[in-house]
């Protein structure tokens, strides 16, 4: 696997824009990407998550701020460091009536570089497009349509990888099949960034991962850092009668009664396991209380359950 440094590919500075009406699609946003990760940008729709990536590509004027990429500032330096970004939209943006081949071919010079069959020949085929390289783009799936968006913004190389939504509308054997190629991409060294409702994807995939919400970057940590810190164990006892209160021994475990006393609720720890010996010592406790259980539904934290968290604490704050 390809070593993530320290060193910052992307420098993104008290990044703001607001459209014509006083809209405020980004709210001083400051973000740094590392070298070589895999960085999951998550938010509910409307977030900023595309007018950021747009700020970034060149296809959006942000009404302040300030983004360095490879060390160049875009607004002085932009052709020089966009030949060295690659997007994959989140929109389908291509000539319909083109050959697939012909597509992905014209993006590569598109960005100045020179033909190379053996480079298109490998990025359709990586992408299983070779058989349909002669195939106009209307004619595929949705599925392979996505591809050769991937496909249009691998052809150059890019240093930088924007995906945002890569796999939406795609199905479950495509979106894996995706994944897949996207973990060769990180193993060559390219540092990706995406945006995605799948958020089990980011979780599995991410080194690190940001949460924005109404232009607003809330939290930017390691993914398993922000796991550690944020994640919870919630166990439900289903007790085997009913219990009117809760006896000294067990009280001290953060737990309530519900459904009239016929389940103990625990909620606790944190995402390194404590939670899940913390509910082995209540079960412990409860029999020597005398205290019988039918069984135990015991869940711990995913990235989604903390994002959802996040947001709606956002909301009512």
């Amino acid at each position: 696997m390809a070593e993530v440094t320290d060193e910052a590919i992307l420098d993104i500075s008290g990044l703001s824009k607001v459209y014509k009406g006083g809209v405020r699609a980004l709210d001083n946003v400051d973000l740094t990407i590392r070298k070589g990760e895999i960085f999951a940008l998550l938010g509910p729709n409307g977030a900023g998550k595309t007018t950021l990536i747009g700020a970034v590509c060149g296809l959006v004027r942000p009404t302040s701020g300030k983004v360095t990429a490879f060390g160049e500032d875009l607004a002085h330096n932009w052709r020089e460091a966009r030949g060295r970004i690659g997007l994959v939209p989140q929109e389908l943006s291509t000539d319909m009536f083109e050959t697939v081949h012909r597509a992905v071919s014209y993006s590569r010079g598109l960005f100045g570089f020179p033909p190379d069959k053996a480079r298109i020949e490998e990025v359709l085929r990586s992408l299983t497009l070779w058989d349909k390289r002669d195939s106009q783009i209307r004619e595929l799936s949705g599925g392979m349509k996505r591809r050769v968006l991937i496909a249009k913004a691998l052809a150059h190389e890019p240093d930088l990888l924007f995906l945002d939504e890569p796999t939406a509308g795609v199905d479950v054997e495509l979106r894996k099949d995706m994944w897949k190629q996207i973990a060769a991409l990180r193993e060559r060294g390219t540092t990706i960034i995406l945006t995605t409702h799948y958020i089990e994807e980011a979780e599995e995939m991410a080194d690190r991962v940001g949460v924005i919400r109404k232009g607003q970057i809330l939290m930017v940590d390691d993914k398993d850092a922000m796991m550690q810190r944020m994640g919870r164990t919630e166990a439900v006892i289903a007790l085997s009668e009913p219990l009117r209160e809760l006896p000294p021994s067990i009280a001290t475990f953060p737990v309530e009664l519900r459904a009239d006393g016929m389940e103990l609720c625990y909620r606790g720890g944190d995402g390194s396991g404590k939670g899940r010996e913390d509910v082995a010592a209540l079960t412990k406790a409860l029999i020597i209380s005398g205290i019988d259980y039918r069984g135990i539904d015991i869940h711990d934290s995913s990235l989604e359950d903390i994002f959802v968290g996040l947001v709606s604490e956002t909301e009512e704050a």
